[in-house]
């Protein structure tokens, strides 16, 4: 595994020590064995995107700054130009570009989400996760199935769905061609992202 795979495990168990919080606590929180989330916490596995998005929440810090190690300064705005969005690359190939990275206290995380197509994925059932919030995705080129809870629907350019993300929901490309798309988290009516 990378060296910054090993760098993001060892803030996560840092911050956590730091915190009190104890492993049990944490695998709880992932829906996973105390021995899965302890192989995260080595760095010997790479994190989805859910297990980071989480982890920060519980931890009280910015996703960004689980990844990069800083802490976002900026708070009257931030511009980011085409390509140069903070690259987090989770979930089998599914490559996010977050859009406000540097902003600190945001009340949302905008994503560009590039969705790969994979014909294997497209027949089998879609992978389901939730999280605190609200979540609104908008498909700016190609396909993307979708499945919210037992509802399942095709969003196709220029489509969007705004949901509960506290439902268990999951997306995949679709229709033979990878989708980017525009995916917005919301913090929940508690602040909490996640």
């Amino acid at each position: 595994m990378g060296d910054k795979i090993k760098e993001i495990a060892e803030r996560i168990r840092g911050l956590r020590i730091d915190l009190g919080i104890t492993v049990s606590e944490m695998a709880e929180l992932l829906e996973m064995t105390e021995q899965e989330y302890e192989i995260y916490e080595s760095g010997t596995q790479d994190f989805s995107f859910t297990f980071l998005y989480k982890v920060a929440a519980r931890l009280g810090v910015d996703i960004s700054e689980l990844i990069t190690g800083t802490s976002p300064t900026l708070s009257v705005y931030n511009l980011v130009r085409k390509g140069k969005g903070l690259q987090i690359e989770r979930r089998k190939g599914f490559n996010y570009q977050s859009l406000a990275y540097l902003f600190k206290n945001r009340n949302a995380e905008p994503f560009l989400v590039e969705a790969p197509y994979d014909e294997t994925a497209e027949r089998q059932e879609i992978l389901q996760r939730s999280h605190s919030g609200q979540e609104f995705d908008f498909v700016l080129k190609g396909s993307l199935r979708m499945k919210i809870d037992d509802h399942e629907f095709i969003l196709n350019e220029g489509d969007s769905v705004y949901y509960d993300a506290t439902h268990r929901h999951g997306m995949i490309a679709t229709n033979g061609e990878p989708c980017l798309f525009l995916a917005v988290v919301i913090r929940d009516q508690n602040g909490r992202m996640g």
